[in-house]
């Protein structure tokens, strides 16, 4: 009894989030580490199609470059996770949620994050994936 994924044990139910922030879009930063606006410009792990645009969704890993902020920081690539985003994400209850704004949190190569708090709410799909993002953020919606 062989298989490739016997040792994993059962897998969890995901469920799909429509990706609804494709590449170019500038969003918010929702961290104090001084960054105001992001440009997303690659979206990782992202499997698509010809022609179509990466796109990420609530919970994604996506790489950004500073659009507005503290010149040390402008122009400048670093790892961000989407916390927040405008189009309806169904939940397994039967909700759908949505927020003000599409907003994302600067991350460190190791997977740490870039600032110490949260400003707004974050997403339970993206506390749940990032335990990091869930000790420090203020409120999980």
């Amino acid at each position: 009894m062989s298989g490739k994924g016997s040792a994993k044990g059962v897998q969890e139910f995901k469920t799909y989030i429509t990706r609804s922030i494709p590449v170019q879009s500038v969003i918010t930063c929702a961290d104090n580490t001084g960054a105001k606006t992001l440009m997303v410009i690659q979206v990782s792990k992202f499997k698509g199609r010809k022609g179509r645009k990466p796109a990420a969704a609530v919970g994604d890993h996506v790489n950004v470059v500073v659009k507005k902020g503290p010149p040390d920081l402008r122009r400048q690539t670093f790892g961000a996770v989407i916390v927040r985003q405008k189009y309806p994400v169904r939940r397994i209850s039967g909700n759908r949620i949505t927020f003000e704004d599409n907003a994302a949190v600067l991350m460190t190569p190791e997977g740490e994050m870039k600032g110490t708090n949260i400003k707004g709410p974050v997403a339970a799909e993206a506390a749940e994936r990032w335990p990091r993002i869930a000790n420090l953020s203020s409120t999980i919606v």
